[in-house]
């Protein structure tokens, strides 16, 4: 059954000790580095993004940013290349003291990938949320990242979502 899989997932993933130093190190980092918080992903990460744009920015105060309308995003693909559409938006309004939340299942999207370089270039601040496989170029890219080892998009996602409620939270602790 398939609640299995994403019980074994997720009772894997939350035993590891590093998770908890890991949480800290986010929530210490928006803490003391973010102006702002940006959040990009594609698909359903773009929607995870919008939904914790909307609670970041509710629940505990940072101006937040996700690059979820459609309008915009074919206006910086059509202009830009796809590619390149993210971090041409993030040059708009991204600055060193800024959080960008980069979140893509596969760790492999090259248009995320621009993006987290571009904030690094700026001095940004990068938390990355990845799965797939373990040496995905994501997980490499980031100043925390978290990686859940599935080749399930929607165990990935879920844990996504789980992840970023969990500094949420801690947060408003």
């Amino acid at each position: 059954m398939q609640i299995d899989s994403y019980r074994k997932a997720f009772d894997g993933y939350f035993s590891k000790p590093d998770v908890e130093r890991d949480i800290k190190a986010a929530v210490d980092l928006i803490k003391t580095k973010a102006r702002s918080i940006f959040f990009l992903g594609n698909g359903g990460s773009n929607s995870i993004c919008s939904h914790m744009m909307e609670d970041f920015m509710k629940l505990a105060g940072y101006p937040t940013y996700s690059f979820s309308d459609a309008a915009l995003i074919t206006c910086f693909a059509n202009d830009f290349g796809y590619e390149r559409a993210m971090a041409e938006w993030l040059k708009v309004f991204f600055t060193e003291n800024d959080v960008l939340v980069a979140i893509s299942s596969s760790g492999e999207s090259k248009n995320i990938l621009n993006a987290v370089s571009y904030a690094k270039s700026k001095g940004g601040k990068v938390i990355t949320l990845s799965g797939f496989k373990n040496d995905n170029s994501l997980k490499r890219s980031g100043d925390i990242n978290f990686h859940i080892d599935v080749s399930s998009y929607g165990i990935a996602e879920c844990y996504h979502q789980v992840i970023l409620h969990i500094i949420l939270d801690s947060l408003n602790d």
